[in-house]
Formats: structure tokens, C-alpha cells, sequence
């Protein structure tokens, strides 16, 4: 049996803390990723690596020493560093003479490898090369889909999701204008993916509304679709599923239409409308007759029941 995987008792009030920490949530932390260079990794994947930590920043682990596995092959060394770091989201880089400049970007589920996507590099500019400010560390970044692979192919619409997955920092409820400070594009066309990271500019407009402009930042990066490593589609639903506590609760007797307007059913004891009050007025009044008429009537059924 693994280290990892035997049961562990904490022997202090830190180790409890830190396996509580660890523990299954209903809203689960925010996800960490780890980056991991191969074996025989080269200057250009380090430094996409390098650069992707540093967009990626409060929430990733870099590993700075040569690990030589092969994902596709063997999972094992993956998962352990999953356990060992407590990441979900990982990114392999390895070069050599068959697929060179290659990345590998995947998450976990209950960590074990759920998807993973193989991305050959074709050309690449550093955040370095690029000579402007760049956006502080754990800024949220706004992400944008080009492409109609993305929402086609069934490769394509995996990687959408895994990179939203990657890059989607924290969830927050409110959002500042200008909160609002660099931009992820993606671009699929032609078999190739772009990616591209600009800063947002807010320059006056002479109105309320702010006139924007976008700055690259780098880093970029041409990229092309390798191999892929698909969770089946019963395992993809399970990750994906949504705890009991956390679903809305169905109220009763409420429904609403395509336009949005709510409507509520009152349900309500059977109503006596004979003395219901109406509006009084004086030609609906009863004449003398008519109630004398009216009281023979009552008494005479009341005789019948006798």
C-alpha cells in the first residue's frame, strides 16, 4: 500500500487542521495546478511553464527538477504529485525528436487523470520578450472562445472546458470595473489553436463609459492537437455532478413564463358566494314582496326536512 493512501490519524491539532483542509467540501477550494517538466525537457517548454506559473500565480506549484515520466503511458508519478500537492489541474512539458516542444495538460478526478490533451508548440513568445507592465499576481482573467471547433468537435469542446478549468481563478459574486485587467484569447482555426494574453487599457472617452484597448502581454502561443486521453462519458457526468445540499430548492406552487413573470397558486376553502358582499346600490335592492316570497320559501323547506 501507498504511503499516501493508508488512513492517517493526526497526531496534532496542525496535522488535523491541515487533513480537515483536505477533506471533501460542498464548495469545493479553488483549483490548484501543478507544473511538471520531463526528463528531457528544453529551454523553450521551461519557459512556457515558467510563464503559465506566473499567469497562474497564487495557484499553482512549480517543479523545478527534471521528472521522467510519460503521462500517457504511466499515470502513477501524476497522481502521487496530485496527492502530494493537493492539485486537480496539471501541465507536463517534454521534448524530443517525435513530438518536440510538447505540452500536456490535464485534471483529475478523486485524483486519478480524468482528461488530458496533448498540444505540440509551434511558435512561442515569452512574457519576457514583450516589453510592457504586466497584471499583478492572482488577477482574474476574462477568457474568450474563437472558433467553431470549439463548440463542434468533441476534442475541441473537451480542451474548452479543460482550459476554462486551468485558467478561471477564484469564483466571485461581484466584479469591478477595474477589476477587469487582461484578457485570455483562444483562437481554434485552420487545425491550430492561438493563444494570445493582452492587457486591458480603460482610456477616457469623454462619456461615463470607459474606451478600451488591448495591449498584448504575452505570453503567446501557436499550438497544434497531438494526442488525447477522453474520460468515457459516464465518468465526466459523475465529476460533474452537483451535491443535493447545493441544488435549489423546487418551490411549490410557483411557475414562470418565457418572459420571466412569476405566477403563485393560492389554494383556498370553498367559498359561500350567496353571501358574498357586492357593491350596494339601490336598484338591485329586494322589494317587500319579494322577501316575504323569499322567507315562505325557506320555511316551507324547512317543514318538508320535518
Amino acid at each position: 500500500m501507498d504511503a499516501l493512501d493508508r488512513v492517517v490519524k493526526p497526531k496534532t491539532k496542525r496535522a488535523k487542521r491541515f487533513l480537515e483542509k483536505r477533506e471533501p467540501k460542498l464548495s469545493e477550494n479553488i483549483k490548484n495546478a501543478m507544473l511538471i517538466k520531463g526528463g528531457n525537457a528544453n529551454l523553450t517548454v521551461t519557459q512556457v511553464l515558467r510563464d503559465v506559473y506566473a499567469l497562474k500565480k497564487p495557484y499553482g506549484v512549480l517543479y523545478k527538477k527534471k521528472n521522467i515520466t510519460r503521462p500517457f503511458e504511466d499515470q502513477t508519478s501524476l497522481e502521487f504529485f496530485s496527492k502530494k500537492s493537493d492539485c486537480s489541474l496539471f501541465m507536463f512539458g517534454s521534448h524530443n525528436k517525435k513530438r518536440p516542444n510538447n505540452l500536456v495538460i490535464g485534471r483529475m478526478y478523486d485524483y486519478h487523470v480524468l482528461d488530458m490533451i496533448e498540444l505540440g508548440i509551434e511558435k512561442f513568445v515569452s512574457l519576457k520578450d514583450i516589453k510592457n507592465s504586466k497584471c499583478p499576481e492572482g488577477t482574474k482573467p476574462m477568457l474568450i472562445f474563437a472558433g467553431d471547433d470549439f463548440d463542434v468537435t468533441e476534442d475541441y469542446r473537451r480542451l474548452k472546458s479543460l482550459l476554462i478549468d486551468f485558467f478561471r481563478g477564484p469564483t466571485v459574486s461581484n466584479i469591478r470595473l477595474a477589476g477587469l485587467e487582461y484578457v485570455l484569447h483562444f483562437t481554434a482555426l485552420n487545425g491550430k489553436i492561438y493563444f494570445r494574453s493582452y492587457k486591458l487599457l480603460l482610456k477616457k472617452s469623454g462619456c461615463r463609459t470607459p474606451r478600451i484597448e488591448l495591449e498584448e502581454m504575452g505570453p503567446s502561443l501557436d499550438l497544434v492537437l497531438r494526442r488525447t486521453h477522453l474520460a468515457s462519458d459516464d465518468l465526466y457526468k459523475l465529476s460533474m455532478k452537483t451535491p443535493k445540499a447545493l441544488k435549489p430548492k423546487k418551490k411549490k406552487n410557483i411557475s414562470h413564463d418565457t418572459f420571466g413573470t412569476t405566477y403563485g397558486r393560492i389554494h383556498m376553502q370553498k367559498q359561500d358566494l350567496s353571501k358574498l358582499q357586492t357593491r350596494k346600490m339601490k336598484g338591485l335592492k329586494k322589494r317587500p314582496a319579494e322577501r316575504i316570497t323569499e322567507d315562505q320559501e325557506k320555511k316551507s323547506k324547512k317543514m318538508k326536512k320535518h
